[in-house]
C-alpha cells in the first residue's frame, strides 16, 4: 500500500519523480507506530527506521490508507493542514517539496481554467 501511495503521489507531481530522497514513514495506530523506510526514486519500501533519512512523515494509519487508495494532491494537502499528517527533518528538503507541490497545483488550476 505504501508503494501505491508513493506512485500515485509521484504521478500527480511528476517533477518530484527524480528526487533522490530517503524518508521515514511512521504509521500511527492506537497505541503503536509502525516505522517504514521509503527510498525514491523507486520506490523501495523496507520495514524499520533509516539512519540516513532526511524527512520523517507521521500520519494516522486510517488517513494513510484512504490517501493511498483514493487520495489526490488536494487530499494530501488537506491532511497536512488538518494535522493528520506531519513532516519533520531537513527543512530545506521539506520546503523544496512544498514549493514543487504548490507549483503543480497552480498548473492544475490553470489547466482547469482553460
Amino acid at each position: 500500500m505504501i508503494t501505491t501511495a508513493v506512485e500515485r503521489f509521484l504521478a500527480e507531481v511528476p517533477a518530484l519523480a527524480q528526487l533522490k530522497l530517503v524518508l521515514d514513514l511512521g504509521l500511527k495506530a492506537r497505541s503503536d507506530v509502525q516505522a517504514y523506510t521509503v527510498e525514491v526514486p523507486g520506490p523501495k519500501v523496507t520495514k524499520g527506521v533509516a539512519d540516513h533519512a532526511r524527512v520523517r512523515l507521521e500520519i494516522e494509519r486510517s488517513s494513510f490508507n484512504h490517501l493511498a487508495e483514493k487520495g489526490t494532491l488536494k487530499d494530501w494537502r488537506a491532511a497536512f493542514e488538518k494535522g493528520d499528517a506531519k513532516a519533520s527533518g531537513d527543512s530545506s528538503m521539506i520546503r523544496l517539496i512544498a514549493q514543487v507541490v504548490e507549483k503543480q497545483e497552480e498548473r492544475n488550476r490553470l489547466r482547469k481554467a482553460h
